[in-house]
């Protein structure tokens, strides 16, 4: 009788099933040892007017204010009532996506439709353009003290990039008074999209350039720093500091302003592109959840409904979730007293834990939209799926027992045993583990499979202790 220990390794779609890793890692978040849990979206406002395509908030000072966009308008959130209120510009907007951006006490908001939207916090009662001289852009970044605009007039200029007067979003005239311009790319096709900082990186189709301020007379430098390699789309890009992550043609990248990482190749990329609606790229957003310090996109899958594919990028591993959340942000609330509670009903009806910093606010969170509700990622544990690759002990042997190693809770087992890696590969029932976190299984064959279900208010699942005995041949 042999007993190994299985770690609950890195999750590789990409490698064959004898390579020691992961088959299967859903609705969990990839840590430096195992995995943890991944919560549930749930209701935060009450429904919109129409179907939302964004969710984000406005913070200065001691003011956070939390906003929503649809195709056709803009709301506010009342946090007395929960409901989402119309505070659009006169005759609304045509939206299909929006991109935001907060310039001091103005949050600025684009839909490649109409002029650039701002809202003043503390004074505005309506979004309105933030000037005459305004572009109508699709992508909006800061890069120092600057606004800075991209894809102008719905495409007509796709490779244009405009920017405002410095410290001053209201200024977009060029001339000796203003350092407000634009620059025309000429290589990379079209601006798929940006992020700001200390310098600007410009993503297009086949390039990503830098843009670095250098002052009068031409103002900021142009210098591409990836030529044939670029972003599918603006919403696959998330920024944390100054590294932004993004989709490419090929898979999944980094750029720290020099360098271009690939942090998907050989792990995720081959099962990303199998299981994502291409047709739909542009439904897709992407978010840093600031709590468990990972990366997250949603994307349409092939069957229909939406998915999480989850990056945690101190560790460099890879997860996936499911999700019924139609786009994905973050966000920070208002905060609520004990008494405000009463807003969602009573105390055991909430759907989030009172120690969440759902209830602090000001301070930012894992959310998003789901139809025409904004939600929040702080509902119960989703239920986990762990499945190990296959495990080989000589030609062939038994699988006896197994002993789950996970924090603060327990799980069920099911096991799949083969003779020859082209069999089918068929899970018999789920067992749960005994008062001694033992499971009992029997099961022979040359490779065995094992597919773990944690429960409970678990924190880290981290191997699988596995008791095998080897078996003789006729």
């Amino acid at each position: 009788m042999t007993t190994s220990r299985v770690l609950l390794g890195e999750w590789l779609p990409d490698q064959p099933a004898i390579v020691e890793s992961l088959k299967d890692a859903t609705n969990v978040v990839p840590l430096s040892v195992g995995y943890g849990s991944f919560p549930a979206s749930v209701d935060y406002s009450n429904a919109a007017s129409e179907a939302l395509l964004v969710a984000f908030s406005g913070k200065y000072s001691t003011s956070t204010q939390m906003f929503a966009g649809g195709a056709t308008k803009l709301f506010k959130l009342n946090p007395a009532t929960l409901n989402l209120d119309n505070v659009s510009k006169a005759g609304g907007y045509s939206a299909t996506d929006w991109s935001i951006v907060q310039f001091g006490n103005v949050v600025l908001a684009a839909d490649s439709a109409n002029k650039i939207q701002a809202w003043t916090m503390g004074t505005s009662t309506a979004f309105a353009d933030v000037a005459a001289a305004a572009p109508v852009a699709k992508y909006l970044t800061i890069v120092r003290d600057f606004v800075v605009s991209g894809y102008i007039d719905g495409g007509t200029y796709a490779n244009k990039v405009q920017w405002s007067d410095i410290n001053n979003e209201t200024n977009w005239t060029a001339g000796a008074a203003s350092q407000s311009d634009y620059q025309i790319l000429s290589q990379g096709t079209n601006i798929t999209g940006m992020t700001g900082g200390e310098f600007g990186l410009i993503f297009m189709e086949k390039a990503i350039v830098r843009m670095n301020y250098v002052g009068s007379p031409f103002f900021f430098q142009f210098s591409a720093i990836s030529t044939n390699l670029g972003c599918m789309d603006g919403a696959t890009i998330a920024q944390f500091g100054q590294v932004t992550y993004f989709l490419s043609d090929n898979g999944f990248y980094s750029c720290d302003g020099t360098n271009v990482t690939a942090i998907g190749n050989e792990k995720v990329d081959k099962y990303f592109f199998t299981n994502m609606d291409l047709n739909k790229l542009s439904t897709m957003s992407t978010a840093i959840d600031p709590v468990k310090k990972i990366v997250v996109w949603n994307y349409p899958n092939i069957s229909g409904g939406r998915s999480l594919l989850i990056y945690n990028y101190q560790v460099n591993k890879w997860s996936q979730a499911a999700t019924t959340a139609n786009y994905i942000n973050s966000i920070a609330t208002a905060g609520f007293t004990l008494e405000d509670l009463d807003v969602f009903g009573t105390l055991d009806s909430l759907t989030t834990s009172l120690d969440d910093r759902l209830w602090t606010g000001g301070k930012f969170l894992f959310a998003g939209v789901t139809g025409n509700k904004i939600s929040t990622f702080t509902g119960a544990n989703m239920t986990a799926n762990l499945t190990t690759s296959d495990i080989e002990q000589g030609y062939n042997s038994v699988v006896t027992l197994a002993r789950p190693q996970i924090d603060n809770g327990s799980c069920s087992v099911a096991v799949a045993s083969r003779r020859e890696l082209d069999d089918t590969i068929t899970f018999g029932n789920q067992v749960a583990t005994t008062s001694e976190g033992r499971v009992s299984l029997r099961s022979a064959g040359r490779y065995h499979r094992f597919n773990i279900i944690p429960s409970g208010n678990w924190t880290n699942a981290i191997a699988l202790d596995v008791e095998i005995a080897p078996q003789g041949t006729r």
